[in-house]
């Protein structure tokens, strides 16, 4: 349900220039380098992110989305984009973290009232802030009920990334009575929050930093203040979560970026060859740099495609409030598109890497089993091949799929 006088108008206009980008890609590397000393470690402790958390906010990374005017960085999407990618060539879970955290982040200027973005703006970056989600669309579980001028909030939320260890959660919940009774609010609630409960369950096969375990609330208070604003189909709105999207699509190139490095150092590292292979190394012979040179142009590939949507995804919005659904809905397939190859490029190079490096690469010591095993378990979020059906819909019969969380 929108009109024209309820549209959101964003914050962000123009697209990142070159020292823009090499700024924030500077500063990304600088933390992935401090990541990656560790990594594996602090993998295998499978404990809460407290001290990368810390590292991001230190860095300025967090803030890299907020407007310049109320103390943030000033950025654009492209280079939060990159910041991802750059991260999840060293560690994937940090890198998912701060993707979901700007987006979370971003709700501000997606959802709030422009009258009401400056504060909001403000809050993050005073208090330091990030965002961590409990939005899960398949766990529909929450019910906020009206009282007095706010809410209560109760239910269960599982896969609640950044939860752990956030300052503040972003929930959207369906109001259940009264004469609002079906909206959609998004509302921000401190973790601290009396009634709200992390609950420290989050024990998967990869992507064990990222903080996503599940949030329990019992008779939560949500007051007038908390919320940012309703729900709503409104084209720019909407855009959020395509851009979503489009960050997870930016992770799995970089895990693949970060397989085929470590891959290609290991391999320059073997010695001899294969009996059958004339080659004087295995970096010599031709089957070798065969499958690692047919990696690494599809790699290619996907990352190209991938800097041309993030720099549009910029100008899509600073669109704002006339965006159209079909521009919108256009542009969703494009993601969609990336999203497909983005996610085969990140899971096959993660395998096949072994190919060239080796049955000794496999030792637990070497830990490149951490790509694949990062990339495997978060491009589960949703299935790819509803993402190509979109494509195919789109481009067969100009179909667009129904809104929600994922589309």
């Amino acid at each position: 349900m929108s009109t024209t006088d309820t549209l959101t108008r964003t914050p962000w206009a123009g697209t990142a220039d070159d020292a823009e980008l090499q700024y924030w890609r500077g500063v990304a590397q600088s933390v992935a380098d401090q990541l990656a000393v560790d990594v594996l470690e602090r993998d295998r402790a499978n404990l809460q992110p407290v001290a990368e958390a810390e590292l991001l906010r230190s860095s300025g990374l967090l803030n890299l989305l907020v407007p310049a005017e109320f103390g943030g960085g000033g950025g654009h999407f492209e280079a939060a984009f990159e910041t991802v990618r750059v991260l999840a060539t060293l560690d994937g879970s940090i890198s998912q973290l701060l993707a979901y955290h700007y987006f979370n982040q971003a709700c501000i200027g997606f959802y709030a009232d422009p009258a009401r973005q400056a504060a909001w703006w403000r809050r993050t970056v005073e208090g330091g802030w990030l965002w961590g989600d409990s939005v899960n669309p398949v766990d529909p579980t929450l019910v906020l009920s009206p009282e007095g001028e706010g809410y209560r909030l109760n239910g269960l939320k599982r896969f609640s990334t950044g939860s752990g260890v956030g300052d503040v959660i972003i929930i959207n919940a369906a109001i259940e009575g009264g004469a609002d009774h079906g909206k959609v609010l998004a509302f921000v609630l401190e973790t601290s929050r009396e009634g709200l409960e992390l609950v420290d369950d989050w024990d998967n096969l990869g992507q064990r930093l990222t903080g996503s375990g599940s949030v329990k609330y019992t008779n939560v208070p949500v007051h007038p203040a908390d919320i940012l604003g309703e729900v709503t189909d409104e084209p720019i709105s909407t855009l959020l979560t395509p851009g979503v999207q489009l960050g997870f699509a930016n992770f799995y190139l970089g895990v693949a970026q970060g397989a085929l490095r470590q891959g290609r150092e290991i391999l320059l590292a073997r010695k001899n060859s294969w009996f059958l292979s004339g080659a004087e190394t295995y970096a010599h012979d031709p089957v070798f740099q065969r499958v690692l040179g047919e990696l690494k142009a599809r790699t290619a590939a996907v990352e190209a495609l991938a800097e041309k949507l993030n720099r549009r995804y910029d100008r899509e919005v600073a669109r704002s409030a006339s965006l159209s659904v079909q521009q919108r809905g256009e542009f969703a397939v494009a993601i969609a598109e990336l999203k497909v190859v983005a996610t085969e490029i990140g899971i096959e190079v993660s395998n096949r890497i072994y190919e060239v490096t080796g049955a000794s690469s496999t030792k637990s010591s070497v830990g490149l089993d951490l790509f694949w095993r990062n990339v495997r378990t978060h491009s589960l979020h949703d299935p790819v091949d509803y993402k190509k059906i979109e494509v195919a819909a789109y481009y067969l019969h100009g179909e667009l799929q129904p809104l929600s969380l994922y589309t």
